[in-house]
C-alpha cells in the first residue's frame, strides 16, 4: 500500500477521533436535520438540487402522496396527483414551496409538505488516482476524502492541487488538494500528472 495512503488513513482516523471527542465535551446546538449539511451549504439555503438527487417528499396526512423520488436527467420529478414538477436548479425550500402551491391549487386545502435529500447525486474523479470513476457523495466531503475513495494517488499524481468542474459549469477551476477544499454533488475532479 502506498505510504501516502497509509499516512492519510492514519491522519484521518486521528482527526475523526479528535472531532468526536470535541463533540462529546462541547456538543453545541444540534442541527435540525442531519441530512441538511451538504458540501455546498445548508440544503434550505444554498444547496441546489440536480439530476440524480433522491428526495423524500412527505405530504402530511396524505400517505398516498408521500414517497421517495429521483430527479430525472431532465431535472424533473414525477409526483402523485400533480405530475411532473421542475426540481433541478431549485433549493429544497423553493421546491417545497412549488409542490405546496401545486397541491393547494385545487387538490388539497392548506397542504403541509416536507422535503429532504436522502441521496445526493454522485461526484466523479478522473486522472491520476488508482480507481477513477463515479462515487456517491457524502455530506461534508473534501478533496482528500474523494481521493481516498478513489484508491489514493498514483505515483505520477500531482498531490498539491486538483482541477474541479462543478456540475453545469463550462470550465474547470484549479483548487488546493487539501481538507479545506469541499466537494459538491456532481463535481468532476481531475487529478493531474506532476512534472518532474
Amino acid at each position: 500500500m502506498n505510504c501516502k495512503i497509509i499516512a492519510f488513513i492514519a491522519a484521518w482516523s486521528l482527526f475523526s477521533c479528535l472531532g468526536a471527542a470535541a463533540q462529546d465535551t462541547n456538543p453545541g446546538p444540534a442541527p435540525a436535520n442531519p441530512a441538511v449539511t451538504a458540501g455546498a451549504g445548508n440544503e434550505h439555503g444554498t444547496y441546489t438540487l440536480g439530476a440524480g438527487d433522491k428526495l423524500r417528499v412527505i405530504v402530511f396526512n396524505e400517505e398516498n402522496l408521500s414517497g421517495e423520488f429521483v430527479i430525472d436527467g431532465t431535472g424533473y420529478v414525477r409526483l402523485p396527483l400533480i405530475g411532473q414538477i421542475q426540481a433541478a436548479g431549485l433549493t429544497v425550500f423553493d421546491f417545497e414551496k412549488e409542490v405546496t402551491a401545486k397541491l393547494n391549487a385545487g387538490y388539497l386545502v392548506d397542504a403541509k409538505i416536507s422535503v429532504e435529500v436522502i441521496n445526493y447525486r454522485p461526484f466523479y474523479i478522473i486522472g491520476e488516482v488508482n480507481k477513477p470513476g463515479e462515487y456517491p457523495f457524502v455530506s461534508d466531503m473534501n478533496i482528500l476524502n474523494a481521493v481516498a475513495l478513489a484508491g489514493g494517488y498514483t505515483f505520477r499524481a500531482n498531490d498539491t492541487y486538483v482541477f474541479v468542474r462543478a456540475q453545469n459549469a463550462t470550465k474547470e477551476e484549479r483548487v488546493s488538494a487539501d481538507q479545506n477544499t469541499k466537494v459538491n454533488p456532481g463535481d468532476i475532479i481531475r487529478v493531474a500528472e506532476r512534472f518532474f
